[in-house]
């Protein structure tokens, strides 16, 4: 037997730090990668398909729906996204942990298929807190930020639904946070007894 890893939804309202921390969460622990959506939305300078994205057309990804090959999909203005099952499935039966960075309505529905997966929502520390990360981006109107605060406490009403609440007020500390949780589940009895199969047949023997 070999062991399979664990899937890891993660989720947080825009401008809680969620991209941040999973940067240098996968970047600080072996065997740990982000999962590779598809879309329909044309590459970006730098993008490489198959490492930030897999890039198809509306008609591939409607046959990837029609398949029921998605995970969770979902349309944001005239693009579509999407987790294949698949592409999952693969990674974690090479004994990877995946993370799936989608909003907690892509998270009900990865649920519902995989209810073995664990669910984690970050939070900021507070709502006045949360509107400086926004602003301090330079990008967005005044308009747009109140549309996302709006969003933001829409999003974090669903925070009942997660496995884990990690707060994002110091970033090391949130950190060490999400690390734990990954290395606990990884010492589960159950995933340890066939890793150590061999140390604990010594030791009993």
């Amino acid at each position: 037997m070999t062991t399979t890893g664990n899937l890891y939804i993660i989720s947080a309202p825009s401008g809680a730090g969620k991209t941040s921390l999973v940067k240098k969460l996968i970047a600080t622990i072996e065997n740990l990668i982000v999962s590779v959506s598809h879309t329909t939305r044309q590459s970006r300078e730098g993008e490489i398909h198959g490492k930030d994205y897999f890039f198809v057309s509306v008609d591939d990804f409607r046959a990837m729906q029609n398949e029921k090959a998605f995970l969770e999909s979902a349309q944001v203005f005239d693009n579509f996204y999407g987790t294949a099952q698949k592409t999952i499935e693969d990674n974690l039966a090479q004994g990877d942990d995946v993370i799936l960075e989608i909003d907690w309505q892509g998270a009900q529905q990865v649920r519902e298929l995989m209810p073995n997966s664990y669910s984690i929502f970050i939070l900021p520390p507070s709502t006045q807190i949360l509107r400086e990360r926004l602003e301090g981006r330079g990008k967005d109107s005044v308009e747009i930020i109140d549309r996302r605060m709006q969003d933001a406490v829409a999003e974090m009403s669903h925070y009942g639904e997660f496995d884990y609440l990690v707060v994002n007020d110091d970033f090391n500390i949130a950190l060490n946070e999400l690390e734990s949780i990954i290395i606990a589940n990884r010492l589960k009895q159950q995933s340890q007894a066939i890793k150590l199969k061999s140390l604990i047949h010594d030791l009993l023997a």
